[in-house]
């Protein structure tokens, strides 16, 4: 490395942000960018440690000491044609990955790990400012035709890459603009659309063909056009159907899934209209809000609710408070569950854990005023992690609240239309069964990645799931493949 004392020299440091009051009036981002000579000394912490376990924590396989030596030296044409080798968009890993490389870092065993997910985002916007980051010519076409179906973080890689190896690639999406997750369920303020926008022209002018508007499966598009059009088919479609609560009163108005809401208030923004409502949208202004679900979905509905102008916010999580440090269960070098405060906490939340939603009680004109909840007692398994609950004798109460928030998390990918007319097995979690050795479906020319594989999980995961079907779709077309994988 090229400072081996770094480590011992400088200690973590994150951007500074934008004070809370002036972030709640806009939906930009806010974290700032490091000074140079504080980047400078953030990829210096990176430490010669001889096994980077950094590379296995991230699902993408990221070569991270090497970038992070060539961002010390200033290299940046260097810095960005590494980390590129491995990530297709790190703009959006670097803002929205929870960073699985960080809870790996070798550091961070005894002191806190490297700044990696903000050192990569450094790294591709100083490329974009430096004019590194151009259009690739494909000088060699195939003469095959691929379909991939969705533009979430797992469609745009597998494209990526498959245009990349010479095939003709059309994206088709159902929304009236691609970007799947990151267009409609990433709010701006994590996420501005001009960084999706940006990337999205740089693969049209790659030459992929993306077309708006193409829900397949429905009576436009009828599946058997598509496989007669195109050679092979990747379906990237997202886990799309959200966990409901079945609870006494959950068709009071007022109750409301997490993403209805936050697709709303990104169109609005979209439109340049963030703070205009019409009776018919999801609106916080002025209501108790309750969200119920501790994740990254909930925190989102957070941020959102606030810059609504709700009165309140308070959070649910079904399970305990997780710990502050690693728990015996998950030691280095595991992702952790730890207990999280994200920027949208910071910005005013009252978050309750171990408790649950018993019923949503309702006023004379049919609307929410409250929420019926209970408190749990949680009993470990054997490897310390909750396991079993029961009810807290006498805990029963109300909470006040006009708004409920369910962002409970996805179960699998819509089954009707595309999914059914393909006729598709799927595996015991109902998503589409695709062995992670071929990603291919009981249908030889269709493929599948992402979330509609593997079930809910992260956008890093879901740019790997899009990178590897794109070497088996390419290996079936061809025979073999050249494209860079996880491995190799």
């Amino acid at each position: 490395m090229g400072n081996p004392t770094g480590f011992i020299e400088h200690t973590r440091q994150l951007p500074g942000k934008q004070a809370v009051p002036e972030r709640l009036r806009h939906y930009g981002e806010f974290i700032h960018r490091y000074e140079p000579k504080e980047l400078n000394r953030q990829a210096a912490r990176c430490m010669d440690c001889g096994v980077p376990f950094c590379h296995n924590g991230c699902p993408l396989g990221n070569i991270i000491p090497e970038f992070n030596d060539a961002v010390y030296r200033g290299r940046w044409q260097e810095a960005y044609d590494i980390l590129t080798s491995t990530n297709n968009f790190p703009e959006f890993t670097g803002r929205i990955c929870p960073a699985p490389c960080e809870s790996a870092c070798v550091l961070g065993i005894n002191q806190p790990p490297v700044a990696i997910e903000e050192i990569e985002k450094h790294i591709v916007e100083i490329a974009f400012e430096r004019g590194l980051v151009k259009a690739r010519k494909i000088l060699d076409r195939t003469g095959k035709k691929v379909a991939v179906i969705g533009s979430g973080p797992a469609g745009l890689a597998a494209a990526a890459q498959l245009n990349a190896a010479g095939h003709s690639v059309t994206v088709l999406e159902r929304d009236d603009a691609p970007g799947g997750l990151l267009r409609y369920g990433i709010p701006d303020f994590k996420l501005e659309k001009w960084v999706l926008d940006r990337r999205i022209a740089l693969l049209e002018a790659e030459g992929i063909e993306f077309r708006c508007n193409v829900e397949i499966g429905s009576e436009a598009h009828p599946v058997g056009d598509l496989l007669r059009e195109y050679h092979a088919v990747a379906l990237c479609i997202g886990a799309t159907v959200p966990r409901d609560l079945p609870a006494p009163g959950r068709a009071l108005e007022g109750v409301h899934l997490a993403m209805d809401f936050l697709k709303q208030q990104n169109q609005r923004v979209r439109a340049g209209k963030p703070l205009e409502f019409t009776p018919a949208d999801i609106s916080a202004a002025g209501k108790h809000v309750v969200v119920i679900g501790g994740g990254d979905t909930g925190s989102d509905c957070v941020g959102t609710s606030n810059r609504q102008g709700a009165a309140s916010v308070t959070q649910f999580e079904l399970l305990p408070m997780p710990p502050q440090e690693r728990a015996p269960h998950s030691p280095w070098p595991t992702y952790p569950m730890l207990y999280k405060v994200t920027s949208s906490h910071e910005e005013g939340c009252e978050r309750q854990f171990a408790i649950q939603t018993k019923a949503f009680l309702g006023d004379a004109q049919g609307r929410l005023r409250a929420l019926q909840v209970v408190d749990l007692r949680w009993e470990s398994g054997p490897d310390g992690r909750p396991a079993s609950f029961v009810e807290v004798p006498g805990s029963e109460r109300e909470i006040p609240c006009q708004l409920a928030l369910l962002a409970m998390g996805f179960l699998h990918p819509q089954k009707e239309g595309l999914l059914e007319q393909l006729e598709l097995a799927l595996d015991a979690r109902h998503n589409i069964h695709a062995p992670e050795s071929t990603y291919q479906t009981n249908i030889p020319r269709v493929f599948c990645a992402g979330d509609a594989r593997r079930g809910q999980s992260l956008v890093v995961w879901a740019i790997s799931e899009g990178r590897e079907c794109a070497r088996q779709v390419d290996a079936f077309l061809m025979g073999e493949t050249a494209l860079e994988g996880r491995d190799g």
